[in-house]
């Protein structure tokens, strides 16, 4: 009989499910699945990229720690042997302190690699290793809903082994801007979260993705009509990104969108929603 524990600081949190066999946090019934989310959802772009340094696990936790959203955003790229790591470029310049393909790397170079804070971030914050997407899965995972960009096609197997490996395929989604790769990710038995650009949605037909993608984000600069149809095509759920101050947000809500992804969690937590703005109830 397999087993498993959730290890929260130097505690080892044990749930009995059903019949006494012992079960992730996740298949509980409290808030961490994608189906118990609330009405009105934020996401923690990139863990909150104007409040905490991106991508980081120090980021990722702080964001847990002050409960400003309900989901926490990053994203996945793959070192040359498969292994999925969060980073958002195709390279190590712009966050890092090294350079160069980041699809280069072993996984010794990986633990070499430290991220570099911006300066502009409120707080103090030390220069740190970026995670691997399995130290997030193991710190965080059935604690929070967490959606993690596929930014690598061929990972997709890799990343559904580690979700299931951990009992998780019901709180973590996986993020792409391609159906495919969506289909792909419902086919898999995981939850598939699409992204579109304004420009995609010009001439996107969302209706067709209802049958396989689970939470379609869809680009706050997109016209009025555009995501009014992305909300009304039978997805379950139609979050907009990256929405980053109040007007922003207060007009996706107004036109049916059920959540926002920000890279400023604190501020949408601290600002009241416009009276008379509705988040739409779950589709």
């Amino acid at each position: 009989m397999v087993t498993r524990t959730l290890l929260t600081g130097l505690t080892s949190l044990a749930l009995l499910g059903p019949t006494g066999v012992l079960t992730p946090v996740e298949w509980g019934a409290g808030p961490f699945t994608l189906r118990a989310l609330p009405p009105l959802v934020y996401t923690a772009h990139r863990g909150g990229a104007l409040e905490v340094p991106e991508n980081s696990m120090s980021g990722l936790m702080a964001a847990y720690d002050r409960s400003t959203a309900q989901v926490l955003d990053f994203d996945t790229r793959m070192l040359r042997d498969g292994t999925p790591v969060v980073m958002h470029d195709a390279t190590l310049d712009r966050t890092t302190s090294g350079t160069g393909p980041v699809e280069r790397l072993s996984r010794a170079d990986w633990r070499a690699v430290r991220l570099r804070p911006g300066p502009e971030l409120p707080g103090r914050w030390r220069a740190e290793r970026p995670p691997t997407v399995a130290e997030v899965l193991d710190r965080l995972g059935g604690r929070i809903v967490l959606t993690l960009e596929a930014k690598d096609p061929r990972s997709l197997r890799a990343l559904g082994a580690l979700i299931k490996d951990r009992g998780l395929s019901r709180s973590v989604l996986v993020n792409s801007n391609r159906p495919d790769v969506a289909e792909r990710a419902h086919a898999l038995g995981l939850l598939s979260q699409l992204w579109r650009s304004a420009r995609q949605m010009r001439t996107d037909r969302p209706e067709r993705w209802a049958p396989f993608v689970d939470v379609l984000d869809v680009d706050h600069k997109a016209r009025d009509t555009d995501l009014v149809r992305a909300v009304r095509s039978g997805v379950p759920r139609v979050w907009a990104h990256t929405v980053n101050s109040a007007r922003q947000r207060d007009r996706v809500l107004r036109l049916g969108c059920d959540g926002v992804l920000t890279d400023a969690p604190g501020l949408m937590a601290r600002t009241p929603v416009r009276a008379g703005t509705r988040a739409a109830e779950p589709r």
